[in-house]
């Protein structure tokens, strides 16, 4: 029998540079996540994690912030990533998160919000989506992306809120389909390696 829950997401901002523009993109996206009956959300900003950089030995302690967002992961049926690009990759904090945790990732639908300059995020994306597959994690086809990003927000909203909705709409469509699934199969079948 199918699990009908509502799916929870979490939404990780992975800019942590001061003067960044990620959480007026992810507070916008979260909007659209919490108009949902199927969904609910939680916005993890890595700014605010403090996750160190250096990673442990296993049989080594874990750090206490590692071990403070390890369960919020954990509860995590599906994530949404909103990326910036520096240097035609994503932020290296993100890659930081995205290494302390293993299990946490696995068997799990994934989404990107990406935001920049000529190329929206994109190319931080494509990377991602390799890294992200090493880790048993499945990404969604859509993304969304805002080219220009500073001259496509007004007072936190996308000036073309029709075509931005309609975007967040199909990917969290496709997430909302692919959580359901993988959260149905792990329960049937736990994944394993």
């Amino acid at each position: 029998m199918s699990d009908t829950s509502p799916l929870h997401v979490a939404i990780i901002i992975g800019s942590t540079r001061a003067g960044r523009f990620g959480p007026v993109v992810a507070n916008w996206f979260n909007g659209q996540a919490a108009q949902r009956a199927d969904m609910t959300t939680d916005v993890i900003d890595l700014r605010d994690t403090r996750l160190p950089d250096t990673l442990v030995d296993e049989g080594d302690d874990v750090p206490e912030p590692v071990r403070t967002l390890a369960p919020r992961l954990a509860a995590a049926d599906a994530f949404v990533v909103v990326t910036a690009e520096y240097n035609r990759s994503f932020p290296a904090p993100l890659k930081t998160a995205i290494d302390w945790f293993v299990d946490e990732w696995r068997a799990k639908p994934l989404g990107f919000v990406s935001y920049g300059g000529v190329s929206g995020g994109l190319r931080a994306v494509e990377q991602l989506r390799l890294v992200f597959t090493e880790l048993h994690a499945m990404t969604v086809r859509d993304t969304v992306s805002f080219h220009t990003c500073w001259e496509k927000f007004d007072d936190g909203r996308p000036v073309d809120a029709a075509g931005a909705d309609a975007a967040a709409k199909g990917l969290l469509d496709q997430l909302a389909w692919w959580a359901r699934a993988l959260r149905d199969a792990r329960t049937a079948r736990p994944y394993g390696l």
